[in-house]
């Protein structure tokens, strides 16, 4: 298996450009590989100490503050330290320091990894959801930026159980000695198979030669078929975006008076999940939004109740938009109707 990652991470360097990368249980299973690689590196004295940090540059800085994934980071032994922008980054680095973890892009990521080898401390991008584009891939090497991660089964489209780490060839490697099937290691219950290494490998390859403006022809077809259906419904508003932080997708929103008509966001996504076929939209009870890590968060904003439903186009296979279509109209129609009543 050790012979094969490293196989693969000489692939993903032809692939990507970057030094070199390995498959991971997915995103939160990198950031735990990448957390280890920067606190033991590839010393078995010290991936056996794991998760005791005692002599160990052990602080994890967290831009914009806590996730709710940063147990991926935590259960390694590392201490977390919030910085909220680029001078409190700046201010946070000390000896103590292992690695800068961030999900910005654009001018925040620039700044960032510029501060991250000024001071040479590892900066990892968590850029899960980054997929497509595909050539993120490349762009974060041609940024060299020390390590960045995307799921294998988000819009990768590869094995639900699999990630992609890459970067630095010296990180790739540590974060190999601290993950399965090393004994010993932090990471060793984080599990990948041959069949993730292979697959999540071939859906990197499979997207970098791929049409994507005739996959987002398509998405976006799917996804307007179901608004022209729901817009037969007085009162119904939608719009179709693409949104820029990940989850890249021709997004379809829909919303309507929730008051006016006595029935709600929730009240809709229950509807449409109690029928049959069921049918999933995104709603408020997303089991990702864990409240508590807003903790200390200067910027903390209380969540609301969202004013309106997204259906995903990726989510959506050939044929189904008219299912969902016309399930959803017929829904709206029916409450609607009632508030009329």
């Amino acid at each position: 298996m050790i012979d094969l990652q490293r196989a693969v991470g000489r692939r993903l360097a032809e692939l990507t450009g970057a030094e070199s990368g390995i498959v991971t249980s997915g995103s939160a299973g990198a950031m735990s590989a990448a957390t280890a690689a920067c606190m033991a590196g590839s010393d078995d004295k010290y991936i056996w100490q794991l998760p005791d940090p005692t002599g160990l540059k052990h602080e994890v800085i967290m831009v914009g503050g806590r996730s709710a994934f940063d147990s991926a980071i935590r259960l390694v032994g590392a201490k977390l330290v919030l910085a909220y922008s680029s001078e409190e980054l700046a201010n946070a680095i000390n000896e103590n320091t292992a690695m800068i973890y961030t999900t910005d892009l654009g001018e925040k990521l620039q700044q960032e990894v510029a501060i991250a080898k000024a001071h040479k401390v590892p900066l990892l991008l968590d850029d899960a959801a980054g997929i497509p584009p595909a050539d993120n891939a490349r762009l974060y090497a041609k940024m060299g930026i020390d390590l960045y991660c995307f799921s294998g089964g988000k819009g990768l489209c590869g094995p639900q159980c699999s990630g992609l780490l890459l970067g630095r060839k010296d990180l790739i490697e540590s974060a190999l000695m601290n993950c399965n099937p090393r004994e010993g290691a932090i990471c060793r219950p984080m599990k990948v198979g041959k069949e993730e290494v292979i697959g999540c490998l071939t859906s990197l390859e499979t997207w970098l030669n791929l049409d994507e403006k005739k996959l987002y022809a398509d998405w976006n077809g799917r996804v307007d078929r179901i608004r022209k259906l729901v817009d037969t419904v007085p009162g119904v508003k939608t719009d179709i975006y693409i949104p820029d932080d990940g989850n890249r997708y021709p997004t379809l929103r829909v919303s309507w008076d929730t008051k006016a008509w006595g029935f709600g966001i929730t009240d809709c996504v229950q509807e449409l999940r109690a029928g049959d076929p069921v049918i999933e939209v995104l709603g408020p009870d997303n089991p990702s939004l864990v409240t508590a890590v807003r903790e200390g968060n200067p910027n903390r904003k209380e969540r609301k109740e969202p004013d309106h439903i997204e259906l995903i186009s990726m989510t959506i296979k050939p044929g189904e938009e008219i299912v969902v279509g016309q399930r959803l109209r017929g829904v709206l129609q029916a409450a609607r109707k009632k508030s009329a009543a």
